[in-house]
């Protein structure tokens, strides 16, 4: 528990989506306007993969920072929309590239309609995020973004890099979780400042906001595959470990287990053995690998706070606050 939430207000999960429900309601209805192509495919797909919902978190985060300087309009749904579309896409590579079948319980666009029309599709919703763009007529936003999902491609290649290597530092971790999750969620918070007029020095702040709590969701996201029930989590457990990915709960426990199953656990990462999850589980366990990736998580999470430290204490501020301790606490 940080210092700041004994003395800062907060919001739970329920009371956030409720505070932002009219902005996500219009957000969500230009999603849909601006999702529709004239190729029967591609609205399937991407329909597919919209509709299946999740939290709808990062276009969330625009409009909660535009409304914790001052306010938001229909500029921060476009930019909200724009996010969502460039998440979107990348879902849709990543299941590609990581051979899943499964996301947020339901079948993958690729297990149902092959890899490539899911790759053509992620490639529309990504142009299409740049139409958007383009309509908004300011070069401060495409700059952001240009830069934005130039470090999220650079970010998928360098996860591609660490797959099935046992060698991958917490340093390595940081650094693609930095490119994968977090400058979006940066670029997201920023943007909403920006698009309300907020200083150079404010935009500022809400861009360490969303960097720090980018680490957090995404730390707590991986401690979740290793300790989560799988019906809630959405997913299969284990699927980090099945693809050969060594996220941080796994690198603790090869960094502190002794010679003989610091070996063991290499193999298991060389080969993307899911069945070896027991002997897995056992020495994250038996190393605190959860109890310490659960504390890097809330560190992020406390950085994301303070980072709010200074604006005002409104109900945008107490959602953004909320929204740190909710992505270390959340069960899915």
């Amino acid at each position: 528990m940080s210092i700041a939430e004994h003395i800062r207000p907060a919001l739970g999960l329920p009371a956030i989506q409720t505070f932002a429900a009219a902005d996500m309601a219009a957000v969500d209805a230009l999603i849909r306007h601006r999702l529709s192509s004239d190729v029967v495919l591609i609205n399937q797909i991407a329909d597919h993969i919209v509709s299946a919902g999740g939290k709808r978190l990062r276009p969330m985060l625009v409009m909660l920072a535009g409304h914790a300087v001052g306010g938001a309009g229909p500029e921060h749904h476009q930019l909200a929309a724009i996010i969502e579309f460039i998440h979107t896409s990348t879902l849709l590579h990543d299941d590609v590239v990581d051979e899943s079948d499964l996301r947020r319980g339901r079948s993958t666009a690729n297990a149902l309609w092959g890899n490539a029309p899911s790759v053509l599709v992620g490639d529309f919703l990504y142009s299409r995020s740049f139409q958007l763009m383009v309509e908004l007529e300011r070069m401060a936003v495409m700059q952001i973004l240009a830069d934005t999902t130039n470090r999220i491609a650079e970010g998928e290649v360098l996860q591609l890099l660490h797959v099935h290597n046992p060698d991958t530092d917490e340093a390595a971790y940081l650094r693609v979780i930095e490119r994968k999750t977090a400058v979006l969620f940066a670029a997201g918070t920023r943007l909403g400042a920006l698009a309300t007029g907020a200083d150079e020095a404010v935009q500022q702040k809400l861009y360490d906001y969303g960097m720090h709590l980018g680490y957090a969701f995404q730390i707590a996201d991986d401690v979740l595959d290793y300790s989560a029930n799988a019906d809630e989590l959405g997913k299969n457990l284990g699927d980090d470990l099945a693809e050969g990915k060594a996220t941080l709960p796994l690198i603790h426990a090869m960094a502190h287990s002794d010679e003989t199953t610091r070996q063991r656990l290499r193999e298991i990462v060389q080969n993307g053995d899911a069945s070896a999850m027991p002997e897995v589980l056992a020495a994250i366990h038996a190393t605190g690998g959860l109890e310490y990736s659960r504390k890097r998580a809330l560190e992020y999470a406390n950085a994301a706070e303070q980072a709010l430290d200074g604006l005002p204490e409104t109900e945008a501020v107490a959602a953004l606050r909320g929204l740190a301790r909710y992505a270390i606490e959340r069960s899915h």
